[in-house]
């Protein structure tokens, strides 16, 4: 079991930048890949960026390019989004998830991807708006 623990959302200007964490916590903490999806009202949920626990490598979808830099504290057992130069598009609640079984990593990426994750945080909610 993995309990995922989302923080740092919140109101900000475009053109703001925001921090977002999630904590992990649990008595197996064997996942492969973090990742962090979005969901807006009305839109499906998709896929932001994923850190990869082997090799540290990380992923982001093109619309977050540039802009979003995830990274993690193995020693807090938590990731981090670093979201600079934010949108009004970027609005949505924000979702950590893990991916335990290796194999479906970047499915994130694609539609209904959010399927290959398995444990869940809360959310965090995230306005950029003036």
């Amino acid at each position: 079991q993995v309990q995922l623990v989302e923080s740092g959302g919140g109101l900000v200007q475009p053109g703001g930048s925001l921090r977002l964490s999630c904590a992990a916590s649990g008595s197996t903490l064997n996942y492969h890949a973090i990742g962090w999806f979005r969901q807006a009202p009305g839109k499906e949920r998709e896929g932001v960026s994923c850190f990869v626990t082997a090799d540290s490598s990380t992923y982001y979808s093109t619309s977050v390019t540039g802009r979003f830099t995830i990274s993690m504290d193995n020693a807090k057992n938590t990731v981090y989004l670093q979201m600079n130069s934010l949108k009004p598009e970027d609005t949505a609640v924000y979702y950590c998830a893990t991916e335990t079984e290796g194999k479906l990593i970047l499915s994130m990426f694609r539609p209904g991807g959010e399927l290959g994750y398995d444990y869940w945080g809360q959310g965090t909610q995230v306005t950029v708006s003036s």
